[in-house]
């Protein structure tokens, strides 16, 4: 075989478009990814997060995606009474327009003078296994504005399906 030399700037550039290739080659999907049809993720049912938390959610009642269900958290810092199921309502967009659908809800405890917003997002792996990625504040009740600052937490839950 022949001997070429490479001017510096060609072989960067030659680099550059071998690892594009490789890379795009790796992201690329196999022809039978390609012929199935993406997996969906559907939020009813039952749930737990990694603290041990535990919700059940129904499937959405209405085209605008409303549900409602319970929550029991395994974790609290009122002393006000013991830990009790309480009910959560809210909404997602449709899994039948979106496969891995993002949502809202609030949690109005019963057993405190607090609420919690979360909103997220369903997620489907390789595998199949669908886990809610979650963000919350939770308000509670402090007795003076002056307390104001103390009045909100913020926090992150993974929550994985169970049924």
């Amino acid at each position: 075989m022949g001997r070429f030399s490479l001017k510096p700037a060609s072989a960067l550039q030659l680099a550059a478009l071998l690892l594009a290739s490789a890379a795009a080659a790796e992201d690329a999907p196999s022809a039978t990814a390609a012929s199935q049809p993406p997996t969906k993720c559907l939020l009813a049912g039952t749930w737990v997060n990694e603290l041990g938390s535990r919700m059940v959610i129904s499937p959405p009642r209405d085209e605008a995606g409303a549900f409602s269900g319970s929550y029991l958290t395994a974790v609290t810092s009122s002393d006000e009474a013991p830990i009790a199921a309480s009910p959560l309502h809210g909404a997602q967009h449709h899994p039948d327009r979106r496969g891995q659908p993002t949502f809202a809800f609030t949690v109005h405890w019963k057993f405190s003078a607090s609420t919690t917003a979360f909103v997220g997002q369903c997620f489907v792996d390789e595998a199949g296994g669908e886990t809610l990625e979650t963000l919350w504040l939770l308000r509670k009740e402090v007795p003076t504005r002056g307390q104001d600052w103390q009045s909100t937490l913020v926090g992150k839950n993974t929550f994985t399906r169970i049924k």
